[in-house]
């Protein structure tokens, strides 16, 4: 027997325990409520995600073609129209999740407006925006399980027992929006207790997976900018031992842990590590630095010096009062803090790079998986990289490389538009459409994320419609570039009534009120235009 029938049955027998002053009460009525609110709390649904993740991940080690994807948002709503949309043209939300991007939260979120991806912004945004999220795909849930209860009673009074049959299964069988997110804690907004704090809010709000970088809380920049300062080994750790311990107080014994490293772009440091010995994760931080060798006599007020191997050796300071590592060190950087961070709690990696390269990413996640062999990455496919350009250029090269005449193409300008219907172009577009599974096959990558896509899908959108609305087009922009292509595409939200929990509301009110129920669906509301 179903959950569902389950519940009618359960129901029913406590109406009969309250007799007659329950007679209003409809058995199938809290059956249908109860199947609208499968997840009660945040904690919840952590746990039924987390379990999620877990499973994808095992799956992955065994598999490295079942990858999976996510795309970035800033509202509930965005997040929802998405995983409508997946369900409508993949039928299942398997191996999609939603991604909480700190840029996003920083860029659209703050009550300080607009701000840079550096956390400034109000922290405890991030932990509201998760239960946002979570809260437009409940609302998801309830309104999928609603259309499909009004069939069913649509179904029953025509008589047609088998479309019954049918839509009592899809009911029984109901597949939640409810995905996991993995949400951008940026550099955890202070020190590991602050850490620590916002963890917790952003668990109980159903957060099943926290990313964290190994920058400076309080030089924290996006990690496709410049000037981003890394801290020592030791002090990332104690964070994620901060975020490790909020999921285990939690009862969240399987939350995810994703480290992320910005070394690669990160030339410099506010702290030289404590080493209490040679060779010790603090002295192997340390020996990154740019340093140069000293006397005792050249010692100058106030300067900081290393000993090692007997030497006097003085990190290069700036005027900032930070200090930088050596040119050409940050891969190996990456590698240390991944091998490093995957020992000491975490579950996922994240190296953010400068350009999208599969082969760049894969020369550093072999070194890793020497010592870690099933070493997992989450990958930042990022509006920040100019993808037709990168790949454009990287296909001149392999061109080069091989022999091939290029004479036809000018590698600095591969991004014009004469260049499009190219043979460079074509190969160039084919390894983007086919980057995310070289990636997961060649690179470790588990996890293929869009940080940023509907910032830039909202802004194009309203570009259109608005140089054509107060143009000439006037309602003709609206009606034939958003209206009627809804229409044509089947896309929900042109019933937008229905959508906002009009029909809901009206079933609640029919299920408390009976006939007497003041209902908005009747024959003048005008979404009956849209049938």
């Amino acid at each position: 027997m179903s959950a569902y029938q389950n519940d009618i049955k359960a129901v029913a027998a406590l109406k009969e325990q309250f007799g007659s002053s329950w007679s209003a009460i409809n058995p199938e009525s809290v059956a249908r409520m109860r199947a609208q609110n499968r997840f009660k709390t945040g904690l919840e649904i952590a746990q039924y995600t987390a379990d999620i993740m877990r499973k994808d991940m095992a799956e992955y080690d065994a598999d490295s073609s079942v990858y999976t994807q996510s795309l970035g948002c800033w509202h509930g709503f965005i997040g929802q129209q998405k995983l409508i949309s997946i369900k409508k043209h993949l039928k299942t939300t398997n191996k999609r999740y939603l991604y909480l991007s700190g840029w996003m939260v920083a860029a659209l979120r703050s009550e300080f407006g607009p701000l840079p991806d550096q956390s400034m912004h109000e922290k405890t945004a991030v932990s509201s925006l998760i239960e946002e999220l979570y809260t437009f795909l409940r609302q998801a849930d309830s309104r999928e399980l609603d259309l499909l209860f009004t069939a069913l009673d649509a179904a029953r009074e025509a008589g047609d027992n088998a479309k019954a049959a049918e839509i009592q299964s899809q009911i029984d069988n109901f597949e939640t929006h409810i995905v996991p997110i993995i949400a951008d804690i940026d550099a955890g907004f202070g020190n590991p207790e602050a850490t620590y704090l916002l963890a917790k809010k952003m668990i109980e709000a159903g957060a099943c997976c926290i990313q964290i970088e190994n920058q400076v809380s309080d030089e924290k920049q996006c990690g496709h900018q410049d000037g981003k300062v890394t801290v020592p080994h030791a002090d990332f750790l104690a964070k994620i031992a901060a975020v490790r311990y909020a999921f285990l107080e939690l009862g969240i014994d399987n939350g995810v842990i994703v480290a992320r490293t910005d070394s690669l772009g990160a030339g410099l440091t506010k702290q030289i590590a404590v080493t209490n010995e040679p060779g010790d994760l603090g002295d192997q931080y340390n020996s990154f630095l740019d340093c140069e060798e000293i006397s005792e006599a050249e010692l100058g007020n106030g300067d900081v010096v290393i000993k090692r191997e007997g030497k006097l050796l003085r990190p290069k300071r700036l005027p900032s009062n930070l200090f930088q590592f050596r040119k050409g060190t940050g891969e190996a950087r990456c590698v240390l803090d991944s091998i490093t961070s995957l020992q000491n709690g975490a579950d996922l990696l994240w190296i953010e790079t400068e350009k999208p390269h599969v082969g760049q990413i894969a020369e550093m996640m072999d070194e890793v998986r020497k010592v870690i062999p099933n070493a997992k990455l989450v990958y930042n496919n990022s509006p920040s990289f100019n993808w037709t350009l990168n790949f454009r250029q990287q296909v001149f090269d392999a061109m080069v490389a091989e022999g091939k005449d290029v004479s036809a193409y000018d590698r600095a300008k591969l991004m014009s538009v004469e260049y499009d219907e190219t043979e460079l172009a074509q190969i160039a577009d084919e390894k983007i459409r086919t980057f995310q599974r070289d990636g997961s096959a060649r690179a470790g990558i588990f996890h293929h994320l869009i940080t940023l896509p509907t910032y830039h899908t909202a802004a194009l959108s309203t570009d259109n419609l608005a140089k054509g609305y107060f143009a000439d087009q006037g309602m003709l922009a609206y009606v034939k570039g958003v209206q009627r292509q809804e229409i044509r595409q089947g896309i929900a939200c042109v019933k937008h009534q229905n959508m906002a929990g009009s029909d809901i509301g009206d079933n609640h009110k029919e299920y408390f009120a009976g006939e007497a129920a003041l209902k908005a669906s009747g024959k003048d509301n005008t979404m009956n235009q849209f049938h």
